[in-house]
């Protein structure tokens, strides 16, 4: 990952968000040696992520899930 100085990046705005885009490697945007911001690619920066019903094991479910009774629950909530 390599790092830019904000002004440095200013100038090149352009030329450094299509860099990332083509090569892939995330840039570090910083202002006196202290990180500001991360350009990241939006085709790598969503592979990372954990994908919906990944967990590992197994699920039951119980009761109908579909049309559920609520009303005791919602009167002793009065």
């Amino acid at each position: 990952m390599s790092t830019l100085l904000i002004s440095a990046f200013k100038a090149r705005c352009i030329e450094v968000i299509n860099g990332v885009h083509d090569g892939g490697e995330p840039v570090v945007v910083t202002r006196r040696g202290k990180p500001l911001a991360r350009i990241v690619s939006v085709a790598t920066s969503g592979t990372t992520g954990r994908k919906l019903a990944a967990t590992p094991g197994e699920m039951t479910i119980l009761g109908d899930i579909v049309h559920g009774d609520f009303a005791e629950d919602w009167e002793s909530l009065k």
